[in-house]
């Protein structure tokens, strides 16, 4: 049964193929038809016959048009057989780094009865597949050679194109067990069979032509001359497109289809756990980005074994969670990434790349992107982070002209207290009606001052920072106090004006497009795989609004002040990100009563948390 629905799947596929291949060739006969009428009307004085006035006519009519469709159809076939189709940023292994793994790949395509994957790359997703790459070098698709590879010399007489690239979730290598990996590439692996087909192979090609020459047509910044050319091929290519997305789909899910059939034989049982553990990683990678990696990203350092984080995170998981208990016993097994020769430099350049596509920033480290190792991430990011960001904040209430209130528990001291930050956000009607007018104009001078770099464009193609929110927000900040609304708007605004000038100092000048592993790594990324002008594809999270960058801010303060006076410190917390620790242990409960004092004005619930911890808010801080 198994091999009647592998034979079924991939006879569906090879019909779909060709019926994708026919809507090429009425292409091109439609292309030719004119030249075809042109030619008879040519060659029909010669025997006598298409002769009168008439005839002459139509042969000084059709002959230039003719020739035109023929050059517009020349054009267009040229864009489509030159243009680039886009490819995944990986980090490409080579087998010699990677030895075991690519062992084990070719002993799964045996048991499959397919040709094994050409290459092996990583991502830094929760996601595998297989790529085709022929197209990444301009010119018409590479002549076909005898497969070499080790599962495909059963049939040496028969000529496959070049196998696709298998692309392996880096997650997966660290998470999984060899076993469970094993079982989770089967399907993916078993889908090189039905590539190696001329026809699903030919139609495949065509279609990534057509996709590309569509992404030509409607790449910006170019002359009225190249879109008034570009214009047409972008219309035929997607005319073409439009008529081959039907046979394209179907032929797509035969070729899932057919893999899923034949990969049934191996491993099944044993897929069927890895699937749940396929479903655990994604949630743990998910969580580590967004709490972990993205604070580190945001001020220019990126952690350098996100991979092991993941590891981490998950075995966390495990002991908070009840469902996820059994899980830890696996840890015991060997790990996937034992098939690697040298794992910390393969997660190294899979977690700068990480950091590219769902951040951006430069190809390497530099003075302004550096790695950090787990050891050093709460000295480094979380400490470094928090004083930044109190540092930011007392410098808009000076900005603000906002001092100590009388009698407030921060006006005898001069250094930058918690005190004066509570005493502000105090909502203390006495004094609320005859201070909101200067501190509205103040912030209305600051957002005047800012304004003009807010507004210039981003030269730069490698953006280090996520962009901040507009300043005028106001449905954001319709809930909070008016204190609270104007600091947050003050945030705001010295935010975008740090983040004009990081943008408008950093150079033009893109560096290599290549991510640039350590020295001596044997992996590395192709740099015609991908456009750095793009970055970040994959953004993680929206930019903060205006409410949530002041909760983050105060927070910080808290944090600095209860690290200074109570003896707290940074923490990690590999779910939920940067921690501040109390006697060894974590804190607990504040976002809350720092959301009080910001909506409601009160900070009652909040004094009572610094009295219980024992933090001072009347002593000063060390800031950035």
């Amino acid at each position: 049964m198994t091999g009647m629905g592998v034979e079924v799947g991939a006879q569906v596929a090879r019909a779909r193929a060709l019926m994708v291949l026919r809507i090429r060739s009425r292409a091109l006969a439609v292309a030719l038809l004119p030249a075809a009428v042109a030619v008879i009307l040519l060659v029909g004085p010669a025997t006598g016959r298409l002769v009168g006035p008439g005839w002459d006519a139509a042969r000084w009519v059709v002959t230039p048009l003719a020739a035109l469709v023929l050059l517009a159809a020349a054009g267009v076939a040229l864009v489509i057989a030159r243009a680039r189709p886009a490819m995944s940023p990986t980090v490409t292994i080579a087998e010699e780094a990677a030895p075991d793994l690519y062992r084990m790949v070719r002993d799964l395509a045996d048991r499959l009865e397919v040709p094994a994957p050409s290459a092996i790359a990583l991502t830094p997703d929760c996601d595998s597949w297989l790529e085709d790459r022929t197209h990444r070098a301009h010119g018409p698709p590479p002549a076909e050679h005898h497969d070499e590879i080790a599962g495909a010399g059963r049939h040496p007489h028969r000529r496959h194109p070049v196998a696709p690239v298998l692309v392996i979730g880096s997650p997966f290598l660290w998470w999984m067990r060899v076993g469970e990996l094993r079982a989770v590439l089967a399907p993916v692996v078993a889908g090189t069979g039905p590539s190696a087909h001329p026809d699903i192979a030919a139609a495949r090609r065509f279609i990534r032509g057509l996709d590309a020459a569509v992404a030509v047509a409607s790449a910006p910044h170019r002359g009225p001359v190249s879109r008034g050319a570009l214009a047409g091929v972008g219309w035929a290519a997607r005319l073409l497109l439009r008529g081959c997305r039907v046979p394209a789909g179907e032929m797509e899910r035969g070729v899932a289809a057919a893999a899923a059939e034949r990969a049934q034989a191996v491993d099944y049982g044993l897929r069927i756990v890895a699937q749940e553990q396929v479903g655990l990683a994604y949630a743990g990678w998910d969580r580590l980005l967004t709490r972990v990696a993205l604070p580190a990203w945001r001020m220019g350092r990126w952690p350098s074994r996100l991979d092991a984080g993941v590891v981490a995170a998950l075995t966390e998981l495990s002991r908070r969670d009840r469902l996820a208990e059994g899980f830890a016993s696996r840890l015991g097994e060997r790990p996937a990434c034992d098939l690697l020769e040298e794992p910390g430099t393969i997660d190294e350049a899979a977690s700068l790349l990480a950091a590219r596509l769902f951040h951006g920033g430069p190809a390497g480290p530099g003075p302004d992107w550096s790695p950090v190792g787990w050891s050093e991430y709460p000295d480094e990011v979380v400490d470094r982070k928090w004083r930044i960001d109190a540092a930011r904040l007392h410098r808009v209430l000076d900005a603000m002209g906002v001092r100590p209130a009388p009698g407030g528990a921060a006006s005898d001291t001069g250094g930058p207290t918690l005190s004066r930050v509570l005493d502000h956000l105090t909502d203390r009607t006495d004094h609320l009606t005859d201070r909101t007018d200067r501190l509205t104009g103040r912030i209305d001078d600051l957002t005047d001052q800012t304004s003009h770099l807010t507004d210039r464009p981003d030269h730069t193609p490698f953006p280090a920072r996520s962009p901040e929110p507009p300043l005028d927000d106001e449905e954001d900040l319709s809930g909070p106090t008016p204190h609270s609304a104007a600091l947050a708007a003050g945030l705001s605004a010295e935010l975008a004006r740090e983040e004009a000038a990081a943008t408008t100092g950093r150079s033009t000048a893109s560096a290599s497009c290549a991510v640039s592993p350590p020295t001596g790594s044997q992996t590395h990324s192709d740099p015609a795989l991908w456009d750095d002008r793009d970055l970040p594809l994959f953004p993680l999270q929206p930019p903060r609004t205006a409410r949530e960058l002041l909760a983050d801010h105060l927070t910080a303060m808290v944090c600095c002040a209860a690290m200074d006076t109570a003896d707290a410190t940074p923490g990690l917390d590999w779910l939920d990100g940067p921690t501040l620790l109390h006697n060894g242990e974590r804190t607990a409960d504040l976002t809350p009563k720092v959301l009080t004092l910001i909506e409601e004005g009160d900070p009652t619930p909040l004094r009572a948390w610094l009295a219980e911890l024992g933090i001072r808010p009347e002593k000063p801080v060390r800031l950035a």
